[in-house]
């Protein structure tokens, strides 16, 4: 499914399909090695498409592997694509970890490098928003919206994290950003509800 434009031409999020660590988190992903597949369903057309993912955390190399083949629009070819996005770690003060990617991609012969929660399939492979240039809807939304957490926001909290903890209690900078992650996560559900479209496990 395509994401939506804003009047400055950049593909909204809501529109875009998404791996975000809060849902491999809930569905029991980080347990060593696993492996399933995640599918994306269009409340219009109910048009499928899905990604086989792996996810391998505890060894030297933690990371996310994305499969999936994709067909071209125009010509009908089919490519296959298969790649690993890196995990890192953040301890959590009830004593487990706390999962992140690793965007692993470049952007103008730049490296990201960044710390991040969500991956967007912006185009032919998933990688952070700000690869993508991606903006949210709910960030130029009016009203009810307007009390969401937007994706910037979301960004400038964690730039803002030094420490995740000290003394071996949460930090009060990474309490504040891991409130404004479960209110980030409500923007997207109620936003990706509005466009009619919503991910499913297998």
């Amino acid at each position: 499914m395509r994401g939506g434009h804003n009047s400055l031409g950049k593909p909204e999020a809501e529109g875009i399909k998404r791996i975000a660590t809060s849902f491999l988190k809930k569905h029991n992903y980080f347990v060593g090695w696993r492996s399933g597949t995640i599918t994306w369903t269009s409340g219009w057309s109910e048009t499928k498409s899905s990604v086989g993912v792996v996810v391998v955390t505890g060894d030297d190399e933690e990371y996310l592997r994305i499969h999936y083949t994709q067909t071209d629009r125009d010509t009908g070819e089919k490519k296959d694509f298969d790649y690993k996005i890196p995990l890192l770690s953040t301890l959590c003060n009830y004593g487990g970890k706390r999962y992140w990617f690793r965007c692993p991609w470049y952007k103008n012969g730049r490296y990201c490098g960044r710390r991040v929660g969500v991956l967007y399939k912006g185009g032919d492979y998933f990688a952070c928003r700000h690869c993508y240039n991606i903006t949210y809807a709910s960030r130029n939304a009016s009203g009810y919206y307007k009390g969401f957490v937007s994706a910037p926001d979301l960004d400038e909290q964690q730039m803002r994290v030094k420490r995740t903890h000290y003394a071996g209690k949460p930090t009060k900078q990474y309490k504040k950003l891991l409130r404004m992650e479960e209110r980030f996560d409500m923007s997207f559900i109620h936003m990706a509800a509005k466009l009619g479209l919503r991910p499913d496990l297998l």
